[in-house]
């Protein structure tokens, strides 16, 4: 797996660059957001894992401008910052996963597997999607409804991609957890009922026949 470490912490850097090679990665080191950018542009990545509090360019801007720019390479955060706020604002940003520091190491290295397993799944297996007159293109992850295109960033997405595979089922909370953002979360976090009102306002709210339903609790559905 190649790994791209932006951390500007030197020690913290070691130890992770460290443990990656030991565990048989291509590891990359990047200690700023503008020589992240640039690796990020020349050079392709299996994950990376990115520091929000850097010296210039934060790593909320730069999942910003990865997704912007159409790269879908998988991001999880470390951020010193746990409140319930500050994730959003970074999942929201285009990151997949993110971890608190103080962290340990097994749990990054668990986490960071997720995100490549999911990834290429993912990659194996895409496709186009239409409930409806909502139109999903899996590959080029484009959203259209009644014709109109709809912006979504990228965890809007698959979390919209998600519900329409599982299109006329219930999923619960758990499931989109572990299903969208890869990995156990803490289960006491609101962060799917956020993005499920992210989505409503964009998917449904324009239009007058609702496709996204509750499903008091159980979880949610998506059905014409």
């Amino acid at each position: 797996m190649k790994l791209l470490i932006v951390e500007d912490e030197p020690n913290l850097l070691s130890i992770l660059r460290k443990g990656f090679a030991e565990n048989n990665n291509e590891v990359s080191v990047a200690m700023d957001g503008r020589t992240a950018l640039e690796m990020l542009h020349n050079y392709n990545f299996d994950v990376v894992v990115l520091d929000v509090m850097l010296p210039d360019i934060n790593g909320i801007e730069i999942c910003r401008r990865l997704r912007a720019s159409k790269n879908f390479v998988p991001v999880l955060l470390l951020t010193a910052l746990g409140t319930s706020e500050n994730i959003v604002t970074g999942l929201n940003a285009g990151a997949d996963d993110y971890l608190v520091k103080p962290f340990k190491f097994g749990e990054l290295d668990a986490r960071i597997n997720a995100l490549h397993r999911r990834a290429h799944q993912e990659t194996e297996r895409v496709d186009s999607i239409t409930i409806g007159d909502l139109e999903i293109n899996g590959r080029a992850k484009t959203v259209k409804r009644n014709g109109e295109s709809i912006i979504l960033t990228a965890k809007e997405f698959k979390l919209l991609y998600y519900l329409a595979k599982n299109s006329g089922r219930i999923v619960s909370r758990d499931q989109i957890l572990d299903n969208v953002w890869d990995i156990n979360f803490d289960m006491n976090t609101n962060v799917v009922d956020v993005y499920i009102t992210y989505l409503r306002k964009k998917i449904d709210k324009p239009f007058a026949t609702k496709l996204i339903h509750t499903m008091k609790g159980l979880g949610y559905v998506i059905k014409p």
